[in-house]
């Protein structure tokens, strides 16, 4: 593959991790403020998003934040798209969705209250089936909204 081709795939993934990852996390902190907002927030070794001060730092780095990861996970990418291009786009879907559900999320190396390691390393008042499960439907939104947009424009 070309330089272009391979500059476009990053351009376009990063693009499209960026916009499910926002749309997934609009539609989460609708009902997710007991996990990152205020004195009894869930996750209280994050930012307080009901602080003003803390959320325009969140607004400020956010966006270079996610393109910053858009370009790695783009990058590592770049040896199997021509593997990733030949499959039917039901199966690129699939693939590019449990990709991101299973390695950006679930089975991330992060101790967070919805990933494997989190269950085996956080003390037990960050962990509980609401949390695990609310923070699993951003996971959800996000990888589906990732696998059927980049399996459609990437390829």
């Amino acid at each position: 593959m070309a330089v272009i081709e391979y500059t476009v795939f990053v351009a376009g993934f990063t693009v499209i991790h960026t916009f499910a990852y926002t749309v997934a996390g609009v539609v989460e902190l609708q009902f997710a403020e007991f996990i990152y907002g205020g004195e009894d927030r869930r996750v209280d070794f994050v930012r307080d998003m009901t602080i003003p001060e803390e959320s325009s730092r969140i607004g400020l780095v956010f966006l270079p934040a996610q393109l910053a990861r858009g370009v790695l996970m783009a990058i590592v990418l770049l040896p199997l798209l021509g593997a990733i291009g030949d499959l039917t786009y039901g199966i690129r879907v699939a693939f590019l969705a449990g990709l991101m559900f299973v390695y950006a999320d679930l089975a991330s190396a992060v101790p967070f209250p919805n990933t494997i390691e989190g269950l085996v390393y956080l003390e037990e008042e960050y962990i509980s089936r609401d949390a695990f499960l609310t923070i699993q439907f951003e996971a959800v939104v996000y990888s589906l909204l990732f696998g059927l947009s980049g399996g459609w424009f990437l390829f």
